[in-house]
């Protein structure tokens, strides 16, 4: 079975209702997707799975939803609206804007050529766009601006009246809205360390991309969560492999092919301002290995700052030894939930000569279970599917499908990855009995009603 192009995900999440283009009646905007019916409950199915996983099954981790805006002090003290940047360059002729760094790195590929270039100066990604020869994707030209830092924060203005207006940020992360809360978590919970603090939402990044769908837009969803600890009591580096580990296992429990994960260590040059080590969780998408996943030890590096700019007194009492006050160190585990999800639909895709289908995950799948009446101009047919799709829908996420023969309507389920399908025909009149049918393998069995409920418990484990 061969693997799926991006072409073949991007075309199946149009017509299944998974992703369209945003803006889309109005021509589109660049970089923006808006997920459909059924993409906004896979999505759904991956947050909620994610905050199962590392949030609610543990007892020293915090929710949080903290503000998409915030004082824009917030990203003074945190270092994004100094250092939150990239190297943009312009072609002359047609005016195409790109990354530098994503331009090099891309061309590099198809050279055969392994180039990380993040964290380089300006002057080192010109240097390296003429040693390569870059022509310019869209006219072909090798007729570029020199780079320039471009700042990738989103801003906006607070207040009504011109005179007045309070410039602010839309949050380029998650994290800063976990550290400015810190204070109230550790007043109202009384945590012990070491705790962790967690948050879903979305970031926006003014940032320029070359297409690959909805891996990399202005606007995306984010899941994290700041895992506070003392540094005197805790190696930072036996932490970052405990939650190093967690992560790989949460990837591999998701579906995601082992052997399309790989972790790769930041440069000095690429690590982010903020952090002493970084490390990524790369996943072998059609366009290469790019980040899924995100893990750096930040230190004391934020709460030290707000408190520095605020004047907030952010230490941690130890309540052993109510003398002893330090800040908190922090390593971070980050998560790209519509990456996850792009991933899912890499993973999922299956096609053959006779249909195309999602193997996705039963707990992540948009349905659980499809029902069916054999025909949709018989009432008793209709009455009694009716009757076993009220039941099943109280506890897990059906779908009614009577549209057109049955054997379209497997195959229309096959392709948003539906795992089970249930049909009511004239035999169930007789004898109570129903089909059931798996979206792998296709096979149909029969089931009494009465143990329907069981089976499909089992099932979905």
């Amino acid at each position: 079975m061969t693997q799926p192009t991006l072409n073949d995900i991007v075309a199946l999440a149009k017509r299944r209702g998974f992703v369209f283009p945003g803006s889309e009646i109005y021509g589109g905007l660049a970089n923006t997707y808006d997920f459909g019916p059924l993409g906004v409950e896979l999505l759904r199915n991956i947050t909620n799975h994610w905050w199962h996983y590392f949030v609610t099954k543990r007892a020293d981790m915090f929710g949080l939803d903290s503000s998409i805006l915030m004082s824009h002090k917030v990203w003074e003290a945190s270092g994004h609206t100094a250092s939150f940047t990239d190297a943009l360059v312009d072609c002359k002729t047609c005016h195409t804007r790109t990354r530098a760094d994503h331009l090099i790195e891309d061309t590099a590929e198809k050279q055969g050529k392994t180039i990380r270039v993040e964290g380089q100066n300006v002057e080192e990604l010109s240097k390296l766009i003429e040693e390569l020869n870059i022509a310019c994707p869209n006219c072909g030209a090798h007729n570029w601006t020199d780079p320039r830092e471009f700042n990738l924060l989103f801003e906006t203005h607070i207040g009504i009246v011109e005179e007045s207006q309070s410039l602010a940020y839309l949050r380029g992360e998650i994290a800063q809205g976990m550290f400015v809360n810190f204070k109230n978590v550790l007043n109202t919970m009384r945590p012990k360390l070491p705790f962790g603090i967690a948050q879903t939402g979305k970031a926006f990044r003014n940032e320029i991309t070359l297409g690959n769908f909805i891996f990399r837009t202005l606007e995306f969803n984010l899941a994290e969560f700041e895992y506070f600890f003392d540094p005197n009591e805790q190696n930072w580096e036996e932490l970052f492999e405990f939650w190093k580990q967690a992560m790989q296992e949460f990837a591999e429990e998701l579906g995601l092919s082992k052997n399309k994960l790989n972790w790769r260590l930041h440069t000095d040059e690429e690590r982010a301002h903020y952090s002493t080590r970084t490390e990524d969780l790369d996943y072998q998408f059609p366009f290469g290995s790019k980040e899924l996943f995100g893990l750096a030890y930040r230190t004391d590096f934020d709460l030290k700052n707000h408190m520095e700019k605020s004047g907030v007194d952010l230490h941690y009492t130890d309540p052993q030894n109510p003398q002893h006050k330090f800040i908190p160190h922090v390593v971070e585990p980050t998560f790209g939930i519509n990456r996850i999800f792009l991933a899912l639909l890499l993973e999922a895709y299956r096609s053959d000569e006779n249909r195309t289908w999602l193997a996705l995950p039963a707990n992540l799948a948009p349905f659980k279970v499809a029902v069916f009446p054999l025909v949709k101009n018989k009432p008793e047919l209709v009455t009694k599917a009716k009757a076993v799709f009220d039941q099943l829908s109280k506890t897990r996420a059906v779908v009614w499908d009577d549209r057109g023969n049955i054997g379209k309507r497997y195959l229309a389920q096959d392709e948003i990855g539906t795992p089970y399908c249930i049909t009511i025909d004239y035999q169930t009149l007789e004898d109570d009995t129903v089909t059931l049918r798996d979206r792998d393998t296709t096979k149909q069995e029969r089931f009494k009603l009465t143990e329907l409920e069981q089976q499909l418990a089992n099932m979905l484990i």
